[in-house]
């Protein structure tokens, strides 16, 4: 199974991928009143179920999504407010801060201004 690079430029050392710029040019998740988008960098690289890239959050209405997979995901830049629409309880992620999301859970993501988090899912695109 080949893997497949969504955004960014993907280089090769051997077993290691490594995948450049993988956050520019997010396409919009087009959610209306909502200001975010989302890309993948690799997808089921080897054919492995991980999938991992990037999600940009700018302040606008809230997104609720409902994870249909496990994912984590790293603050790399800026600060999430996310809220447990199921308990309604609330965190405020920071840069640096490991977040995650397990299989079934929605949550409402805020931020007060902007994020960017990197994700890791454990999902396939295989047939």
């Amino acid at each position: 199974m080949a893997e497949t690079t969504i955004l960014g430029t993907l280089n090769k050392a051997g077993a290691i991928h490594k995948v450049q710029g993988g956050f520019n040019g997010l396409p919009s998740m087009n959610e209306p009143g909502v200001i975010a988008a989302i890309g993948d960098s690799l997808h089921n690289p080897q054919g492995s179920v991980m999938c991992s890239g990037f999600f940009e959050l700018k302040k606008s209405e809230p997104l609720i999504y409902t994870y249909t997979y496990d994912e984590m995901k790293l603050v790399v830049q800026g600060e999430f407010i996310l809220t447990d629409q199921d308990t309604g309880e609330v965190t405020h992620a920071k840069e640096r801060d490991v977040l995650f999301f397990p299989k079934g859970t929605t949550v409402k993501f805020e931020t007060p201004d902007y994020g960017l988090g990197f994700f890791v899912g454990d999902r396939t695109f295989a047939p």
